[in-house]
């Protein structure tokens, strides 16, 4: 998609601090984040929501959210880890290309997540 910016993140046509790399998903430091080593797992097809992503990354996407959670919690002096991703506008998605937040978290950090 010409005009997706994670598209262009991908193809190198904007800069990011890549922390991860394979044929399917790039890992990058999120420009915002909420604590430190807040990454954006990132598949490099372009699939608008969760729904258009083929069912046989599934496997490759959970053992990459193992992996880079597990790697945080050891290298960040975190506790946990929130995995967070939305679909469409209603769901606050604000870049229509699929991607899942890994947002390093400890017992002390002053951040809730709470639902109505």
């Amino acid at each position: 998609m010409e005009e997706c910016v994670f598209c262009k993140i991908i193809v190198g046509e904007i800069p990011s601090e890549k922390v991860f790399e394979n044929d399917s998903f790039i890992v990058i430091l999120d420009i915002n984040p909420i604590s430190e080593g807040h990454v954006l797992i990132i598949p490099k097809e372009h699939y608008e929501t969760i729904l258009d992503m083929p069912d046989e990354l599934g496997t490759a996407l959970v053992g990459l959210v193992k992996k880079i959670g597990g790697d945080w919690i050891s290298q960040k002096n975190s506790n946990g880890f929130n995995l967070i991703q939305s679909n469409f506008k209603a769901a606050q998605q604000e870049i229509p290309h699929l991607h899942f937040h890994i947002i390093p978290r400890s017992e002390d950090d002053g951040l809730k997540l709470k639902f109505k």
